[in-house]
């Protein structure tokens, strides 16, 4: 049995963990219907204390597709800008989207917005409420649980998604390896006041052995990140706010005059990635699924996109709109793009870290490459704020098969990711369409406002799941049971 038929569909989907990942995923199955199921096993409290601070472009989209963006950008402090290895400034102004820089928000701030919204859709929270293992065949997944107390308790589910983090217990009970190394080491996190407010907004930089990054939260405090080559010490080991302004004013030749600490912290950071994003009807999602170097604040980024991914994929075939087959996507779409944040954030790491003259030559030669050739300079604009990634399509699909949608106007003076809202599928044509069935809310259909002739299938996350450029109400209609799910009798 599939989880589109017999019981499976009465069974709900139990996600673990409750960071940014698992909330925007829990929240997504809940508003499109499925019954959802989140275990956590910390207390219900939202941490004030998080390593993540920046949101990028294509994660703000995927939150105005949710109706979100708003109260995130309220919450955090928008930066048009970035400075690079002391003289290379990226100029995010000019990214060909509607968030058209990065926000620099704490996780805690994301997570008290998702929170809510998976809370108003119906997602039954359990706190105090540890994963333990699970049992799965043919027709679902048995979670055996801990919950307060230490009492034991089994759990029946559709599908179960591990979001749960760098340790994740639902990798381990699948069996997955987590290959990979640690890359850096005794990396120190500090929010603090500063006596001295800096003169650009993020500032980045290496001296030798020391790197510092400096960023507003926007509330009088800013976020530190340093890290000296020469001092390799356990994670155990205590900070002081002493450790943080001598490192910082090896890399900036300042410290701003820092004072107030209210959080001081140190870690090591990995590359690592699971070989598969699923085992039967388990997935892995965010930190769970892969880790690499806070370079270019693409962590939180990559999981949440990993949910938006991953979310219309399970309703569809929850509700029994869609093969079972489309949730092996997931894997062939995230994971590439998973192991290229690999290799781009820690490019950016040993760049910056620079020392023998061959790769200073190498940074150096980048540097000047980005600096001055526009297509390039898109090009790691496009990965690192996520707008540039493109999905596999098939083959003989049309070019814009995989895109990501940009903010399309609509005719009526509406845009794509309103139309977008309530995880629907958004159908833009040339002239109007009527369907000859009904869709009910899995489907919006709209003209375009220029006079564009290209008929467009927009999917939930925002990326193009069909297009051609002429097209009769058949060939729509096909493309419509194909990817939306067959049409119900009006």
């Amino acid at each position: 049995m599939n989880g589109t038929t017999g019981t499976a569909t009465t069974l709900p989907v139990v996600v673990v963990g409750s960071g940014p990942t698992g909330l925007l995923l829990a929240g997504d199955l809940a508003a499109a219907g499925v019954r959802v199921t989140l275990l956590e096993k910390r207390p219900h409290r939202i941490s004030n204390l998080s390593r993540a601070f920046v949101l990028h472009a294509r994660t703000l989209e995927q939150f105005d597709a949710r109706g979100l963006a708003d109260d995130i950008e309220a919450a955090g402090r928008p930066l048009d800008r970035l400075r690079l290895f002391g003289r290379l400034t990226i100029d995010l102004g000019t990214l060909p989207s509607r968030y058209n820089h990065l926000l620099v928000i704490p996780q805690y701030e994301v997570e008290k917005v998702l929170e809510r919204r998976a809370a108003a859709a119906g997602v039954d929270f359990r706190y105090e409420t540890e994963f333990v293992s699970l049992a799965q065949d043919a027709a679902g997944v048995t979670v055996r649980t801990r919950g307060p107390g230490g009492a034991s308790g089994e759990l029946p589910a559709a599908y179960v998604v591990g979001a749960d983090g760098m340790r994740s217990t639902v990798r381990d009970a699948i069996g997955l390896p987590f290959p990979g190394e640690s890359v850096i080491r005794s990396v120190v996190l500090a929010d603090v006041r500063l006596a001295e407010e800096p003169e650009n907004p993020l500032i980045v930089n290496t001296v030798g052995d020391a790197f510092a990054l400096v960023a507003p939260f926007g509330d009088g405090y800013h976020r530190v990140v340093a890290w000296n080559r020469a001092r390799d010490v356990p994670d155990h080991e205590p900070v002081g706010l002493d450790e943080v302004r001598e490192v910082t004013r090896l890399a900036l030749g300042r410290d701003y005059g820092m004072h107030d600490a209210r959080w001081l912290s140190r870690f090591h950071s990995d590359e690592r990635q699971v070989p598969a994003y699923r085992v039967g009807r388990v997935f892995l999602a965010g930190d769970a699924a892969h880790v690499h170097t806070p370079a270019g604040g693409q962590g939180m980024n990559t999981g949440l996109q990993d949910a938006a991914n991953l979310s219309w994929k399970l309703a569809q075939v929850v509700h029994g709109h869609a093969d079972p087959a489309l949730l092996d996507t997931y894997q062939t779409e995230r994971h590439p793009v998973g192991k290229a944040v690999l290799r781009s954030s820690g490019g950016i790491v040993r760049l910056a870290m620079a020392k023998r003259l061959r790769t200073l030559l190498l940074r150096a030669g980048i540097t000047a490459v980005l600096d001055l050739a526009g297509p390039a300079r898109r090009k790691a604009i496009g990965r690192i704020t996520g707008i540039g990634y493109r999905y596999p399509a098939p083959r003989g699909s049309h070019p814009l098969t995989g895109v990501r949608a940009p903010d399309l106007a609509l005719a009526g003076g509406g845009r794509l990711y309103e139309a977008l809202r309530g995880g629907r599928f958004v159908l833009v044509t040339p002239e109007a369409y009527e369907e000859p069935g009904a869709r009910g809310d899995r489907l919006a259909v709209a003209r375009w406002a220029s006079g564009r002739r290209t008929a467009l299938l927009v999917r939930p996350d925002g990326y193009v799941a069909w297009a051609a450029d002429t097209a009769g109400s058949a060939a729509i209609e096909a493309a419509l049971t194909a990817h939306v799910g067959p049409a119900e009798t009006r």
